[in-house]
């Protein structure tokens, strides 16, 4: 019987937090983020500390806390602004845009009606750019289903209001989204990801690490347009939006090279606003030296991090 209900239970649950003020989501938000920074339980907290002392150790011990509690907070918001704009019609997630930087250089790579790959990394709020891009284009989007059914079908649901063509997350979703670009269509791609096989050593602070090349072999073989975009919350309860060019070597130079750059792109952001970053996932793993740092101590942890940074310098 609790296997029956729990569907329907996940599902109420999931349309109420959605239907709350986005004031609201983001106070509920900021109290548990208190609660985790006081007592330090959770092991996502735990993550986001050794990520930051991987990919930011010029940072003294009082800063790199201070930087921790940040993240933690934003990163929790985030996630209940997610639920948020899931949750809402278009209309209401396209009047929380309240500027966008960079829009003229959207508009003329649509012009050009030759693709359009959208760079966003694992940044701020990157859900509430969907509906505003879908004003102006149709998207082809990977999309791998939530294992829980009742948040899939939300989630699907929320992303079908957006006219999204979703694709699967394997040479069948490849494929249509190299199909979609070459007749002017626009895709959207977070590379800041670990591929689940395979991968190209590509360096992401400082450590070589198993990367998918896709978004730059995407731009190089249809000679889409790429644009780099992210999104921050602002403090009159919406968002802005930055879109900003890539560097013009990455439409000619090898995939691994491009990717390099879209790496560099990204870095020079987190360097910028690293407290938005989403600095809970795993990604330091991706290295065969590397495997167990998250599930070590600390020092051992860092020590494989030092060790795995000589070798590859050496």
């Amino acid at each position: 019987m609790t296997d029956k209900l729990a569907p329907t239970t996940i599902s109420r649950l999931l349309h109420f937090v959605s239907r709350q003020p986005l004031s609201l989501s983001r106070w509920a938000a900021r109290v548990l983020a208190a609660f985790l920074n006081v007592f330090q339980l959770s092991k996502t907290s735990q993550v986001i500390r050794l990520n930051l002392n991987i990919a930011l150790p010029h940072l003294d011990t009082t800063q790199r806390e201070q930087l921790a509690r940040q993240a933690i907070r934003n990163e929790l918001t985030s996630y209940f602004e997610f639920f948020n704009i899931w949750g809402a019609e278009n209309h209401k997630n396209i009047s929380r845009i309240h500027q966008v930087h960079g829009e003229q250089l959207l508009h003329e790579a649509l012009a050009a009606q030759k693709g359009v790959v959208l760079i966003v990394p694992h940044f701020g709020t990157w859900e509430i750019m969907n509906a505003w891009v879908a004003q102006h284009t149709e998207m082809t989007i990977m999309y791998k289903p939530v294992k829980n059914p009742s948040a899939d079908e939300f989630v699907r649901n929320a992303r079908s209001r957006e006219q999204a063509n979703l694709v699967p997350t394997n040479d069948s979703g490849i494929r249509q989204i190299f199909k979609a670009l070459k007749q002017g269509g626009t895709t959207v791609i977070l590379p800041d990801h670990t591929p689940h096989l395979g991968g190209v050593m590509i360096h992401y602070f400082g450590l070589p690490l198993e990367s998918s090349n896709l978004s730059a072999k995407l731009i190089q073989k249809t000679k889409a347009a790429a644009l780099f975009l992210y999104a921050l919350r602002n403090e009159q309860q919406g968002f802005d939006i930055f879109i900003e060019a890539m560097d013009a070597r990455l439409y000619d130079c090898s995939a691994n090279e491009g990717t390099a750059m879209i790496h560099q792109k990204i870095e020079q952001l987190v360097a910028q606003h690293p407290e938005h970053y989403h600095w809970s996932y795993k990604r330091f793993k991706a290295h065969p030296a590397l495997r167990r740092i998250y599930d070590i101590p600390t020092d051992e942890a860092l020590a494989l991090i030092q060790n795995t940074k000589q070798v590859n310098s050496a």
